[in-house]
């Protein structure tokens, strides 16, 4: 699991605030492996470091894996907003702190996984695991079959070429075209940004499938917890024991 501020640790196990917790850190009342710690910042594996506030060990938390079909307008942020819609509004109020894996922005849609088990969350991203993003695209305007090519080769962004990738034309015509996409990497905004460049406006996005997970009969706004066998898959894909 990727490591992270003892502080931040402390404040997300329910200890004291970020703020109050490296007070704790600094007033000596913290260890980790048995090492009182005493300068911020720390940087502490929870999975795997023990961790004391005042000789009480800090428990690990138990893994969470949600799938939520993310409607459009959601931003894809688990902090709470009274001025936009969040994904904390598609969620329970107790479902504990979450991440997702993989952002999709406010205007798309479509699958995606939350859960606090961060190795795995940086190794379905990552590009060197090589796990298969799934998406259903349609664009403004007819779609040029010459640009598939283009498309699969990589194109230029600002932060450097694409990977190659697989794409489909499932229909062109004069008002609109659609794409299936397959992605084994997740940069910013990367579909409508690959074929901006083009000279092509996406007027939907949908994400379809992070590996072996799918939408299945989920609509918009709906989630549910991974089964045992799906947890077990993405552990395979990912290389985790």
């Amino acid at each position: 699991m990727a490591k992270e501020r003892l502080a931040k640790c402390l404040a997300h196990a329910g200890i004291a605030s970020r703020r109050a917790s490296e007070e704790y850190i600094t007033q000596g009342r913290v260890s980790v492996n048995g090492e009182v710690i005493t300068h911020i910042p720390t940087l502490v594996d929870i999975s795997s470091d023990r961790i004391e506030v005042d000789g009480n060990r800090l428990k690990k938390e138990a893994t969470t894996y949600i799938l939520l079909h993310k409607p459009k307008g959601v931003e894809c942020t688990m902090k709470a907003s009274k001025k936009k819609d969040t994904l904390t509004d598609c969620l329970p109020k107790k479902i504990g702190r979450l991440y997702p894996v993989g952002r999709l922005d406010k205007a798309s849609t479509g699958l995606l996984l939350l859960t606090n088990d961060g190795d795995m969350a940086n190794r379905l991203v990552h590009p060197r695991y090589k796990v298969v993003k799934q998406y259903r695209v349609e664009i403004k305007g007819y779609f040029e079959s010459r640009d598939l090519t283009r498309l699969e080769k990589g194109i230029n962004l600002e932060e450097g070429k694409t990977l190659p990738c697989r794409v489909k034309l499932l229909h062109a015509d004069s008002k609109s075209s659609r794409l299936h996409f397959e992605l084994k990497e997740g940069k910013n905004r990367q579909i409508r940004r690959m074929l901006g460049v083009l000279g092509y406006d996406v007027k939907k996005l949908r994400r379809d499938s992070i590996g072996p997970l799918g939408l299945s009969r989920l609509k918009a706004g709906e989630w549910r917890f991974l089964k045992g066998e799906e947890i077990e898959k993405l552990k395979k894909i990912t290389h985790i024991k």
